[in-house]
């Protein structure tokens, strides 16, 4: 099924026009469930306009925390408000707007874009081989375990997002194809270039498909280490070709540590907190992971932005991850973390997956309506 919407792009001035193929796969979860009638004028319409909302900018970036408005010297700034539950609000209302979620068996496509040492790839792919291990393979807290709470989102037929989640294909982009600086659109002309190559292409992926742009230290993308560290949207068949659910996530080692790398990093605008120890030995590296686990938690439960988000604006959605930025144990709010494990060898981390550790923030648990995570203190 398609349907050609005209909107403006976020952040300029020019008016589009796209054609959105809805592929099969994400049509059974929850859009469209059998061939209808002809829907009338007046439902056209409206669906344009909900299409043209959606096409106007990316599910809304994140960065890990603290934020910038921040008071350098309140309290609030340097020790969250002690709470029962973290995140906990009777102002959450987190809703299911009807939209599918990725039920199926999830495969994870990665780009490389730029230079990439061999060690900080292992310390990615080992991240997402984590997401869906045996749990005998791994020590609790688990990765697993924090899958397990995504896991919870269903869709409107009462199908659950999937406990599956597959390393795929691997691109790498060494040359920069598409230069050192690129726009939120640009990420899209990546992906088409790593699904059209002709050595070694990715593969276009309609079953539960998703497309993680990585881009190397050396490169700015629109936004980056302003309140942009990630985002996640779902690319324009009028630059792909296809309906792909895919997010970016930067390297922020060069351009702003502190800003993207936190915990393992800190900001220089709030005095008095320290650095803690990355668990795999690179602070912008690990520091990542927790943003590639925020982004993939939001395409598998939010993949179209018309899934779970709060609030009723689809162009700018708080979603399941955006809900808990900055907690990764109990007692954490403000710019305090919260009750995190600590090695033998003095490094930070909040659960384990295949032959590392990592640390990861918490998501939003709909069931009890507060941010939840495997390492939490009445977990163990």
């Amino acid at each position: 099924m398609y349907i050609k919407t005209c909107a403006y792009v976020h952040g300029s001035s020019s008016l589009f026009f796209s054609t959105v193929f809805l592929p099969a796969n994400l049509m059974i979860q929850g859009m469209w469930r059998s061939p209808a009638a002809p829907l009338s004028l007046p439902a056209r319409i409206a669906l344009v306009a909900v299409l043209a909302l959606l096409a106007a900018r990316p599910a809304d970036a994140w960065r890990p925390w603290p934020s910038l408005q921040a008071k350098p010297n309140s309290s609030d700034a340097l020790f969250g408000a002690s709470k029962k539950y973290e995140g906990s609000s009777e102002f959450v209302r987190l809703k299911y707007h009807m939209g599918p979620v990725l039920t199926s068996n999830i495969t994870v496509h990665v780009i490389w874009y730029g230079t990439w040492q061999r060690t900080q790839k292992a310390i990615i792919l080992d991240f997402i081989s984590s997401i869906s291990a045996a749990a005998s393979s791994v020590r609790r807290p688990s990765v697993a375990g924090w899958w397990s709470i995504v896991r919870t989102y269903s869709d409107q037929t009462d199908r659950n997002v999937s406990g599956t989640v597959l390393l795929g294909k691997q691109f790498d982009d060494l040359h920069y194809s598409h230069g050192k600086s690129l726009t939120r659109l640009s990420v899209q002309s990546v992906i088409k270039t790593a699904v059209t190559a002709r050595r070694w292409p990715l593969p276009v992926d309609y079953s539960g498909g998703i497309y993680l742009v990585l881009t190397s230290d050396d490169v700015y993308v629109q936004d980056f280490c302003k309140n942009v560290c990630g985002f996640h949207y779902f690319t324009f068949p009028s630059i792909v070709g296809s309906v792909l659910p895919y997010a970016w996530i930067g390297n922020s080692n060069k351009l702003c540590p502190g800003t993207c790398a936190y915990p393992f990093a800190v900001p220089e605008y709030i005095p008095g907190l320290k650095p803690v120890r990355p668990p795999n030995g690179d602070a912008a590296v690990d520091g990542m992971v927790s943003v590639i686990a925020h982004e993939i938690a939001e395409l598998a439960s939010d993949p179209l932005a018309n899934a779970w988000f709060a609030g009723d604006e689809p162009s700018s959605p708080v979603e399941i991850a955006d809900l808990c930025e900055g907690i990764y144990g109990t007692g954490g709010g403000g710019s305090y973390p919260g009750q995190m494990l600590v090695g033998k060898d003095g490094a930070t981390y909040n659960m384990n997956g295949l032959r590392r550790r990592f640390l990861v923030q918490w998501v939003w648990n709909h069931l009890v309506s507060y941010c939840s995570g495997p390492n939490a203190l009445d977990h163990q």
